[in-house]
């Protein structure tokens, strides 16, 4: 059966396949110089000479559309107002190219933009009043600073991550699935499910009909990690899930964080361990804040570029941050009261415009308590 695809269809087909995960579909596409096409139509020898590919997936390659049928994923994908983002796209998510075995393709709905900062919070389904609590007022702030806040959708303190991002106007939620993107699951988070894809995206690496199981659960995990410049775990056992996306956060490189609570709460148990194990205690937002710029990773809510990654320049300013930038220019420096005063801010106004401003890379807060520009052109 001979078909034309295009690259896209192609990633398309191998990320459907069976037998076939995302570290062996990388190892694939290495040996074909990236090209999902030749990947499709290689010979038996050539996909035999590939190191670590199972006979089974060699067998499944040579007769793929037996296995995967593209034309009615396509269709179905069309009808249900889905998108594929292969991960050639420039839709892609950004962070998620870095990691070692990342999906060649995502199931997208929703336009949000993945360059956009994102932070993941993360916990149990069996989370206490306090772990609601927490988890709803730590998304709702970090939304209020232009974070996207990422999360598996389960029920717990997932749910209550998306609900407080979405509290926001505004507010921005990425919610991956470990199962096909037409089966909402938990069911009782279908307005959830609807809302994110207006206020953010519902992603998932798995194709229609594809149900949760022990397999898919960790490899969502990955994603919601590797897409998040940092992870937040709030309640969780120690052998729960949770505890999967902290270690593959760790291991991604991504900065790992955990929200302390009752000594005496099974729920807590995991977060403990993590903080033994030297993951950051955050006891407020501004832990995160001071952590993220502490290791050059504060984004660029604009961008989504990483201060490490920016050039020795100021980003552009507009509007008060303009005015704030040309008080400190010429290595001036001057207290937070002081710069309130000339802008006829009071100190709650002028605190937000200063945080917002360290954010982007524009100011920072000296050891004296001092303003001063972060870069100078």
């Amino acid at each position: 059966m001979e078909l034309q695809l295009s690259r896209r269809q192609a990633f398309w087909a191998l990320n459907g396949l069976p037998a076939i995960g995302p570290v062996s579909l990388n190892r694939l596409l290495a040996a074909f110089s990236g090209d999902p096409c030749r990947a499709l139509t290689a010979s038996r020898p050539e996909l035999e000479s590939i190191k670590d590919l199972q006979r089974k997936a060699v067998d499944v390659l040579l007769d793929w559309p037996r296995h995967f049928n593209l034309e009615r994923e396509m269709a179905q994908a069309e009808r249900r107002g889905v998108d594929f983002v292969s991960c050639e796209d420039e839709d892609y998510p950004p962070l998620l190219k870095e990691i070692s075995d990342p999906p060649i393709g995502l199931y997208r709905l929703g336009k949000y933009d993945f360059k956009k900062p994102s932070i993941a919070i993360v916990g149990t389904r069996n989370c206490t009043l306090y772990g609601q609590s927490v988890t709803q007022r730590f998304a709702k702030e970090l939304a209020q600073l232009g974070f996207c806040v990422t999360s598996g959708m389960a029920r717990g303190i997932d749910t209550y991550a998306h609900k407080g991002a979405l509290e926001v106007e505004g507010g921005a939620t990425v919610c991956v699935f470990g199962c096909g993107i037409d089966i909402v699951y938990p069911p009782e988070n279908v307005d959830l499910f609807r809302e994110a894809q207006v206020n953010g995206a519902v992603v998932s690496e798995f194709p229609f009909g594809r149900r949760a199981d022990r397999q898919t659960f960790p490899m969502r995990n990955r994603v919601v990690s590797g897409m998040s410049h940092a992870v937040i775990v709030v309640e969780s056992d120690d052998s729960g899930g949770s505890m999967i996306t902290a270690r593959f956060a760790g291991e991604q490189g991504r900065l790992v964080c955990a929200i302390p609570g009752r000594i005496d709460q099974k729920a807590s148990k995991g977060s403990h361990q993590l903080i033994r194990d030297g993951a950051v205690l955050l006891r407020s937002v501004d832990d995160l804040l001071e952590e993220l710029a502490h290791l050059q990773l504060v984004p660029d809510l604009e961008t989504g570029e990483s201060s490490l990654e920016k050039e020795m320049r100021l980003p552009p300013l507009e509007g008060d941050e303009a005015r704030v930038a040309k008080l400190l220019s010429g290595g001036e420096s001057a207290s937070l009261e002081a710069l309130g005063e000339k802008l006829g801010k009071n100190v709650s106004e002028i605190s937000v415009l200063l945080m917002t401003m360290e954010l982007k890379g524009a100011v920072a807060k000296r050891l004296d308590g001092r303003f001063e520009l972060a870069m100078r052109g």
